[in-house]
């Protein structure tokens, strides 16, 4: 499918051959591609995408970068660490390798990128490939029958192999949280049309997806530029297609409204109990220094409402440990809000401060032990929680959506509750949906047994 030559001299003189940087292509041949995804599952939807483009250009998709002729790296920005490793992936793995990078930290800090072959635009990603091959000289060179320019999830299964699809459905923030840098990164808030989002969904129910998960930067303000909101789009999706499961990535809790709760009554067993909301602190005055738009008042609110309408719901969360100016007061009120809710699992995050963002240029900036003692505390709590849910789940059967198995051979496969579940090798088979019987907690999860095991 392809063939690249890397050399100094010969080829020179073959008229079906060019140059990219050091090597040498030939005319009609394809690219193997390798793509770095760093951050969020809308960095994930929107690689799987540029996979496709890819893949319906004729090019070959490879998971060793060092075998890779371009290295596609979609970068992240959330914290200091992520935007460190985003550079660090930028790195050509060999002479010749081109390199392409997109994504949030390219979008703000394109400096720290300017050894990379193309910087690809935020705005720009959904034409990320033909863009590459223009750059690159490669126009027309490995166009597949079936490449379509505006091509989103065409194919599955999947081209990064994973079970589960992540689709797009809105991108940009109107908001102005003093800690992020997704406005500027992403831009405003835009929702993609509900038509086109049932269509994609459609075509991955035929062709055997068992799970889609919506995604965006705030997927809950869904359609709020299009006279339309989540919950109408969810009712769509599970309306108008066959799509087994349907899980919503995460949400911010002004956004969510208690309306929605009832389609998870009517659409019971489609609709994934698991709400990931974002709480970020659990002390209301580092909330309003966040500029977060609610209380924790209100946000116990949203999720004692969310538990009474759906039994066995998980919620999950973030947290920022050590933001500018937190007391150790302040840490102690936010540990116990923690406490009281009970998370099913959680993200821990030290306060990183981003330039251009509000809270980097804040007074009383936190000391890093200080802020590694305060995640460790935050750490033991939320994990303690999320024992107890996985502890609460055993004796139960619940479906499971069962993916690749381990290298080992291991069975592993995700509840709509979001509980990784482990099984004897060779009793599961991929991309199947089965019914388990939970016997123990294993690992970070819980072991199963068919329901008459």
């Amino acid at each position: 499918m392809w063939h690249e030559i890397f050399r100094e001299e010969s080829g020179k003189d073959d008229p079906a051959q060019r140059r990219v940087g050091s090597a040498w292509i030939t005319e009609g041949s394809a690219m193997r591609v390798h793509i770095n995804t760093l951050g969020c599952r809308l960095n994930q939807a929107e690689s799987e995408q540029i996979a496709q483009q890819f893949r319906l250009a004729g090019h070959e998709l490879v998971a060793d970068a060092a075998e890779a002729d371009l290295l596609v790296v979609n970068s992240c920005t959330v914290t200091r660490d992520a935007g460190r490793k985003s550079r660090r992936a930028a790195r050509p793995m060999r002479g010749g390798q081109r390199v392409v990078v997109t994504g949030c930290h390219s979008e703000v800090r394109p400096q720290e990128f300017a050894a990379a072959d193309l910087i690809v635009a935020s705005a720009e990603k959904e034409r990320l490939a033909s863009l590459a091959a223009e750059q690159f000289g490669l126009e027309g060179s490995a166009l597949g029958a079936d490449f379509r320019p505006d091509a989103r999830l065409a194919l599955y299964p999947l081209v990064l192999d994973k079970t589960r699809a992540f689709v797009k459905i809105q991108d940009g923030c109107n908001l102005s949280c003093s800690f992020c840098l997704t406005t500027i990164a992403r831009g405003a808030a835009r929702s993609q049309p509900p038509g086109e989002i049932v269509c994609e969904v459609t075509l991955l129910a035929q062709q055997g997806c068992q799970e889609v998960v919506l995604t965006g930067v705030h997927a809950g303000s869904y359609g709020y530029d299009r006279g339309t909101d989540l919950g109408q789009l969810i009712e769509r999706l599970l309306s108008e297609t066959t799509i087994p499961r349907l899980r919503l990535s995460s949400l911010e809790p002004w956004n969510f409204k208690s309306d929605w709760l009832e389609l998870w009554q009517r659409f019971e067993g489609r609709l994934c109990r698991h709400l990931h909301m974002s709480l970020q602190s659990g002390s209301d005055t580092v909330l309003r220094r966040m500029r977060r738009a609610y209380s924790s008042r209100q946000f116990a609110a949203k999720v004692a409402a969310a538990r009474a309408a759906i039994p066995n719901l998980a919620v999950t969360t973030d947290i920022i440990v050590g933001f500018p100016g937190e007391t150790e007061a302040e840490h102690a009120a936010s540990v116990a809000f923690v406490e009281v809710v009970g998370f099913a699992g959680a993200h821990i995050f030290s306060f990183s401060p981003r330039p251009g963002t509000r809270a980097a240029a804040m007074r009383d900036q936190v000391d890093g032990a200080t802020k590694r003692a305060r995640h460790a505390e935050m750490s033991a709590v939320t994990l303690a929680s999320a024992a107890r849910f996985r502890e609460s789940m055993v004796g139960q059967q619940l479906p499971v959506l069962w993916e690749q198995p381990r290298p080992d051979g291991v069975a592993t496969g995700l509840t709509d509750t979001y509980l990784r579940v482990y099984a004897a090798p060779g009793t599961r088979e991929r991309n199947t949906v089965t019914l388990a019987h939970f016997v123990s907690v294993h690992e970070d999860g819980l072991w199963a047994e068919s329901p008459s095991g």
